[in-house]
């Protein structure tokens, strides 16, 4: 008996050979199987984007609720208190709406103490900016002592504000201050009221003692950007002949412009928050004459019990730093971002 399978007929003309005498399936057509991971009761466990992400939340999540509950939510309840006439106890019912920001932006004090935050920030840029980049640049030099020079060029900034405050004051005190001590030695003579005490000079006096102790970082940031200026552009510079200020000018003071505008930036926002010196040299006079906008509202809040009208001023002392810090980023900071991305090519068409 012949076997069904071996049964096969060759049409006319063809030729059957012996290795593929056996028939195959066709093949209709081909799938890939994908493995699943899957866990008990065969439903498919997290894959790595999930776990990826669990990761990132766990992490996150402590510093996102302390930022929600110490900055965000502050800021929520000033802007409820400002929009009330309140002493700073009892419920908010004397409800007065905008009108504690119209107060404020019409009164005189005020935008005296925001004229005084804007000088202070051109003023310490236009003197620590110089001072600081030729304090690095000699720095940046093998000098004998020069560790020495850096810690005590340094060590005002690392100096709490309370005691160097303290300190100034008493130096600049008229009947045993120091420094009219100082000046009757050379032939000069201080203000009778002393350096504090006349309003014409306040202000120089305390943009003299914010630029002693806020050099000190401008310095170190200053000394640290120089050291990424690859020394081969130096020897390049010397082959070709340039002289040192050529070399600063052409290549030392461009490298260093990202390392500049950001402690630019970081001086602008300082000096318009700035309190502590202010209030321990001068508490903001003498007649208004070194107030700022963060004294102001310490002395409407604090001292008049009128925390309805000083949360206007604390929501507008955030508004003018947020909207000078994005037109600062905007115009500057995402200048050294841009020049961080690679540029693409254009192809001609």
């Amino acid at each position: 008996m012949t076997d069904v399978a071996d049964d096969t007929t060759a049409p006319r003309g063809a030729t059957v050979s012996p290795a593929t005498s056996t028939t195959q399936a066709p093949v209709v057509g081909r799938a890939t199987a994908r493995p699943t991971a899957r866990v008990a009761g065969g439903r498919r466990g997290p894959g790595p984007a999930w776990r990826k992400r669990a990761e990132i939340a766990f992490f996150v999540a402590p510093a996102l609720l302390l930022f929600l509950f110490f900055v965000v939510w502050p800021i929520v309840k000033a802007v409820q208190f400002s929009l009330y006439r309140w002493k700073g106890f009892g419920p908010l019912v004397d409800f007065v709406g905008l009108r504690n920001y119209v107060s404020v932006l019409q009164n005189d004090v005020f935008t005296d103490a925001l004229q005084h935050n804007l000088t202070i920030v051109v003023c310490s840029i236009l003197i620590q900016l110089p001072l600081g980049l030729a304090i690095a640049l000699l720095l940046n030099r093998r000098l004998w002592g020069q560790g020495v020079l850096r810690t005590i060029i340094f060590v005002p900034y690392v100096l709490a504000e309370v005691i160097a405050g303290v300190v100034w004051f008493q130096l600049l005190q008229p009947q045993y201050g120091v420094i009219d001590a100082v000046l009757g030695v050379v032939g000069l003579e201080g203000p009778p009221q002393g350096w504090l005490g006349t309003p014409d000079k306040a202000m120089i006096a305390v943009i003299a003692v914010l630029t002693w102790k806020y050099l000190g970082l401008a310095v170190i940031l200053f000394l640290a950007g120089l050291q990424g200026v690859p020394e081969e552009l130096y020897e390049a510079s010397q082959l070709d002949g340039a002289s040192w200020w050529q070399t600063q000018r052409r290549i030392t003071i461009p490298l260093l412009g990202p390392t500049v505008r950001t402690w630019a930036f970081l001086s602008m926002i300082g000096s318009l928050q700035l309190f502590d010196m202010v209030w321990i040299l001068t508490k903001g006079g003498p007649v208004n004459a070194t107030v700022t906008m963060a004294t102001y509202l310490i002395n409407q809040g604090t001292d008049r019990q009128q925390y309805g009208y000083a949360s206007a001023v604390a929501i507008l002392l955030f508004a003018i730093s947020f909207i000078l810090a994005i037109l600062y980023q905007t115009f500057f900071l995402n200048r050294d971002a841009g020049e961080d991305k690679p540029r693409r090519k254009k192809v001609a068409r």
